[in-house]
């Protein structure tokens, strides 16, 4: 009996979740769509605009899904209350814990989808997005397109003026320093690139040295560099943190530590993606807790203004509190888990207090 329970309510809230989220999504689809048509030029026109959009709309999906969660839930749980279905379970001798951990499962699967389509769709979907509406704003091909970076390598400090999509750099600048921090000297390609064995390809090169009787210059056609820094890291130092998968995120913050340099905007991002996947187990929780109240007796618009509430004021607490902890310095893990753990606080007491 449980397991057919369990499968009705899991039905109802996946469906109505499903509706809220497309709403959503056409009016984030809608709200993109029109502050994109300012930034038309080029071969960035109409057509483009709507590819953009639509490609962006599975990372807007991730990150409306705890929203769309508790509103779906709200809905289809104070529709189910409204007939008086939550009763009779009750009656028959379901707890409210029991009710909880039966809603929980449907959170879990919500959040399975979650973290599957935040990890494997939507930020790569976002990075040839955006990919393609540089390149059809510059009017360039991906050969000829690229951006320039810096990196760090141990010792080695890199400027590379031009990423294409197949590495291949352009004029690259090598900055060696010594142990103390000084100069050592600074090496100049024109052209430069990874090969097949990882190993950096460098043409036309020139090295000044810095000794202390004087400058050393030598020139050479062609120089080859062993560096720890692949093709992954740089193609990753180019994308912004948003469009990133975790796992990339991840690859990139110990890369970032193991050469003393700042991951804390990436740090912050990886615990609130976490985080914020997390609290979609908690929404349907949160929603079982209002159906027990004034929510029953209220029609579908006092559950949505709810939902909206608090969705909005989770969603508002964890922007200021990510940007707040990058300018203030504080610990991204903390920040980001903050205001899910004070929904899992808020939800636990409202549980405990039906009777």
């Amino acid at each position: 009996m449980n397991g057919i329970l369990t499968q009705y309510m899991m039905r109802a809230i996946i469906t109505t979740t499903a509706l809220v989220l497309l709403v959503l999504l056409a009016l984030a689809g809608l709200f993109d769509f029109i502050s994109e048509l300012d930034d038309m030029q080029g071969g960035y026109q109409s057509a483009q605009v709507v590819l953009f959009t639509l490609l962006r709309l599975p990372l807007s999906a991730f990150s409306m899904m705890p929203l769309a969660t508790l509103i779906g839930s709200l809905l289809a749980l104070g529709g189910i209350a409204a007939h008086s279905e939550i009763i009779v379970m009750r009656a028959s001798g379901l707890s409210v814990k029991r009710l909880a951990g039966m809603v929980a499962i449907t959170g879990a699967v919500l959040l399975v989808f979650t973290a599957l389509l935040g990890e494997f769709i939507g930020p790569p979907l976002d990075y040839f997005a955006r990919n393609m509406r540089q390149e059809a704003r510059s009017g360039k091909n991906a050969e000829e397109s690229g951006n320039e970076t810096w990196v760090k390598d141990g010792s080695v400090i890199m400027h590379l003026e031009r990423v294409s999509a197949e590495f291949e750099f352009g004029r690259i600048y090598l900055f060696r320093m010594q142990s103390d921090n000084t100069l050592d000297s600074i090496t100049t390609a024109e052209n430069s690139g990874i090969d097949d064995n990882d190993r950096w390809v460098l043409e036309n090169v020139r090295e000044t040295k810095f000794k202390n009787d004087g400058v050393q210059v030598v020139a050479s056609p062609r120089a080859v560099e062993s560096f720890d820094i692949g093709a992954e890291t740089l193609g990753i130092s180019l994308i912004k943190p948003q469009s990133l998968s975790g796992r990339g995120l991840w690859s990139y913050i110990r890369y970032l530590k193991r050469n003393t340099l700042d991951a804390g905007r990436y740090e912050t991002e990886l615990w609130y993606r976490i985080a914020r996947t997390a609290t979609i187990m908690i929404m349907p929780v949160l929603a079982l807790a209002f159906v027990f109240g004034s929510v029953r007796s209220g029609g579908a618009g006092a559950r949505l203004m709810i939902g909206i509430v608090i969705g909005l004021a989770y969603y508002l607490s964890s922007e200021l509190l990510a940007n707040s902890g990058q300018v203030f310095n504080l610990d991204p893990a903390v920040i980001a888990w903050l205001p899910s753990a004070t929904l899992a606080l808020f939800t636990m007491i409202a549980l405990n207090r039906i009777r």
